[in-house]
């Protein structure tokens, strides 16, 4: 892992400044600007591993004598994205073409960007839109353990329509594509999204954002999200938006007449920006829903019944997402490798994890759960010939599990 700042006024010297780093053998790079950092907004350069400082626009920072970064507004337009394409060629020179670069904590505007433009020729991921995505989607086919039906069988709606609101969405519209074995245009037609401005519907199509126009839909303008609701009739409803308490009481009890088990995520952080609470989520819907959050939230008992909160924690996905990549000497990164890491996650909840309100497993095991979610990834990789660590192991996941590390310190009592 690589820990430093690459700086606006560094244009032109970035592979040095890449050289003036002691280790060498670099196989995973996480970079952000400190644009949007959760719901923390811009934090300019005061956030690691790897930030690229093009200025902030943060006016506290702005104003702070002790600020370390560079004085001046975000740099935009060709100046970022030339400064952009010179880090990553930097990378490329230093450290070759299997160096991971996960990008982290890009505003919107940039992020879907950035990913199209390198996924291409470059081995990249991006943690908010496709780790997320992958966290989320192993959620929904575990709760189907308790719905039943399929992904085609549902209808989901998403308050949200952010980078990782349409990230999920799409990444859930690819696997029903693949389950249902029809095309992603006709798998989108199950999901639907709602922002700011309310339903998103084929009238507001001119004034959408491009990665929103294909989640219009031919219907009549809604305004609010319990109208969407209500009008759409959806299975689960995920909420990313980082708007607190907007999945109100109305919206949760509308979902439960809905549906016998309806799944609501309340997937912003940090605690405040949550959509509702566990145990709003419990009590409103009288013990039937099954939730999950973005923030941690204590167990909550409901009719002598004790429900553990599901955390949709991309820690559960990017660490053996990175390590199957790097083990497998995967040369790009797939859409088909995410499903595969969101199915790994899925495969290990049990009938036990799902009757404690679970749909994710236990963290106490998360080098397990890492483990086997990079024998996935790296099974993929080999699967479509995009690995070039040969031979291919004949047990990736105990390949995998001697390939993590382990701390152990030597005892001085």
């Amino acid at each position: 892992m690589v820990l430093m700042s690459c700086f606006f006024h560094s244009r032109g010297r970035i592979l040095e400044v890449l050289r003036n780093w002691p280790e060498k053998s670099i196989q995973v790079i996480v970079v952000t600007d400190g644009e949007r950092i959760l719901g923390l907004g811009d934090c300019g350069c005061q956030c690691l591993p790897i930030t690229i400082d093009v200025g902030t626009n943060n006016e506290d920072l702005l104003k702070d004598e002790f600020y370390i970064g560079l004085k001046q507004r975000r740099a935009t337009g060709q100046e970022y994205s030339e400064l952009l394409d010179e880090f990553m060629t930097a990378v490329r020179q230093n450290y070759g073409q299997k160096v991971l670069v996960q990008f982290e904590d890009f505003a919107n505007h940039n992020a879907f960007t950035l990913l199209e433009k390198y996924r291409a020729n470059h081995l990249v991921f991006n943690d908010d839109i496709q780790g997320t995505a992958a966290v989320v989607l192993a959620g929904l086919i575990a709760a189907l353990k308790s719905v039943g039906g399929t992904l085609a069988d549902q209808t989901f709606l998403f308050f949200g329509a952010g980078e990782a609101g349409t990230g999920i969405a799409e990444l859930v519209a690819l696997e029903i594509s693949r389950q249902a074995k029809v095309s992603v245009e006709e798998a989108r037609k199950k999901i639907w999204l709602v922002d700011s401005k309310g339903l998103i519907v084929t009238s507001r199509k001119e004034t959408l954002q491009p990665f929103k126009k294909r989640y219009a839909h031919e219907y009549e303008p809604v305004k609010d999200l319990l109208g969407a609701v209500k009008a759409i009739r959806p299975t689960a409803l995920i909420g990313s938006a980082g708007v607190g308490q907007s999945f109100t009481e109305e919206v949760i009890e509308a979902m439960s007449s809905i549906n016998e088990r309806p799944i609501i995520l309340a997937l912003s952080n940090p605690t405040s920006q949550s959509e509702c609470t566990a145990e709003q989520a419990y009590t409103w819907s009288q013990g039937r829903a099954i939730f999950g959050s973005g923030s941690p939230f204590d167990p909550v008992k409901y009719n002598d019944k004790l429900f553990v909160p599901a955390q949709a924690n991309n820690a559960y996905i990017f660490p053996g997402f990175g390590l199957g990549v790097v083990i497998s000497g995967a040369v790009r990164v797939t859409d088909d490798m995410v499903l595969a890491a969101a199915e790994g996650l899925a495969d290990q909840v049990t009938p036990e994890h799902i009757d404690k309100g679970l749909i994710y497993p236990p963290f106490s095991i998360i080098r397990k759960i890492s483990a086997n979610i990079a024998a996935r990834v790296a099974a993929k990789a080999y699967d479509l010939g995009l690995a070039s660590q040969l031979p291919r192991p004949k047990d990736l996941v105990k390949y995998a599990e001697s390939c993590m590390y382990t701390p152990v310190y030597r005892s001085y009592r």
